[in-house]
């Protein structure tokens, strides 16, 4: 995101670790260290700042996002995390700030705002989305592409959908389907908490995410939250308290890390049935991005960090000035879907686009 948004802008990047700062120093982009754990530092960084990107883990997204807003910043924000983003409501009246504007949450949800001006009612709005290594490999056929604790969370935390227009609520990694998708082939689809803000957005009778992983990667995974592995409950081990989840993370992490030039892809589809002057019609987005190997980078921080920078240009060119929290199905809303497909299409992020 900094190297996309330096040509138009002047970016400093703040960061715990002096060796990602240093890679970003050689390219001519600014760096200050700090540790962002602080409402303190997180103010001091941004001080000077016209407009914040949100990127840190989730568990700190939400309480950084607070600070931004009480220090009068306009935000974008990809950090993932579980806590209502209106409950920010109260401190973001008078500041622009958008949430979740990566891919997923993200384009999914500014695909369905855009058809939310043009259909006259909408039905359903499905969505297909994972980020996977190209080469399979034992014992997990998985690298984590962004945060590995917020792929934890996603495996934890209990999955929302909405069927018939109520709420249902479903342990994460349930209602396993096997998915066929062009160019990838099958992969299993599974409940993931990622309807988000579409829970209280929309009125579409049907709303449902999964994710998209290799067949078996749900037994796996269940296999270590149901034994415990999983559990922030401490449990005593030789007279030593010891936190499970935080074990398994430093046994899986390293298994779970991408290597440099290593290949992955990112697959989404993005199907919305509805009606338009009284024809049904079903719209379906289907995005298949690889890795970057002229650049080493990987399709997950290409499809997430170019729609935020596609959100950030939006902003900065003042085609999106809505106040207060704004999820990305507003952006959508507001006429910005064509740009933002523009900008991604002009760095080789493709949506494919059919109705029927």
């Amino acid at each position: 995101m900094a190297r996309d948004l330096v040509p138009d802008f002047r970016v400093t990047v703040v960061d715990l670790r002096q060796d990602a700062l240093d890679a970003l120093a050689a390219a001519g982009i600014g760096t200050r260290r700090a540790d962002l754990g602080s409402a303190e530092a997180v103010k001091a960084a941004i001080a000077d700042a016209d407009l914040v990107v949100g990127a840190v883990p989730g568990f700190m997204g939400f309480r950084t996002m607070r600070t931004v807003l009480e220090a009068g910043k306009d935000i974008v924000d990809i950090s993932f995390y579980e806590e209502d983003p209106f409950g920010l409501e109260d401190v973001a009246r008078d500041r622009i700030a958008l949430m979740d504007c990566g891919i997923a949450p993200g384009c999914g949800n500014i695909i369905l705002g855009h058809l939310e001006g043009r259909l006259s009612s909408i039905q359903r709005w499905d969505c297909l989305v994972g980020g996977l290594p190209v080469v399979r490999t034992w014992p997990y056929e998985y690298k984590a592409g962004f945060s590995p604790i917020d792929v934890i969370e996603e495996y934890t935390r209990p999955a929302r959908y909405v069927a018939h227009g109520q709420l249902v609520t479903r342990p994460a990694l349930s209602e396993p389907e096997l998915v066929d998708l062009p160019g990838v082939g099958t992969l299993e689809a599974f409940n993931t908490d990622g309807l988000r803000s579409l829970i209280r957005t929309s009125q579409a009778p049907f709303r449902k995410e999964k994710t998209l992983r290799y067949p078996g990667h749900i037994e796996k995974m269940r296999m270590l939250r149901e034994t415990g592995f999983l559990s922030t409950t401490p449990v005593e081990l030789n007279g030593v308290p010891v936190i499970p989840l935080e074990l398994t993370c430093r046994l899986l992490f390293p298994h779970w890390q991408m290597q440099e030039g290593e290949a992955d892809f990112t697959v989404m589809r993005v199907v919305v049935e509805g009606s338009e002057e009284g024809h049904p019609r079903t719209f379906t987005y289907d995005l298949l991005d690889r890795y970057d190997a002229a650049t080493g980078t990987t399709s997950m921080a290409r499809t997430t960090g170019y729609t935020c920078t596609a959100t950030v240009r939006a902003v900065a060119q003042g085609r999106f000035t809505r106040r207060g929290i704004s999820p990305p199905e507003f952006l959508g809303r507001e006429g910005c879907w064509d740009f933002i497909r523009a900008e991604l299409a002009k760095r080789n992020v493709l949506f494919q686009e059919t109705v029927a």
